[in-house]
């Protein structure tokens, strides 16, 4: 559940950067995509993981 709600996630930001013209809210966008995608790191390698 939480790699499936971390992938959406990480889709939606990739989806808002690609239409946000504004360079603080890219920042902040940019900056929750990269959380994102480290919690999805970490859940891959707990899923992984015996």
């Amino acid at each position: 559940m939480d790699r499936t709600i971390a992938k959406l996630n990480i889709e939606h930001f990739r989806r808002l950067l690609e239409a946000e013209t504004d360079q603080q809210k890219r920042e902040t966008i940019l900056r929750l995509l990269v959380e994102e995608e480290a919690k999805l790191e970490a859940a891959n390698r707990a899923y992984e993981s015996p």
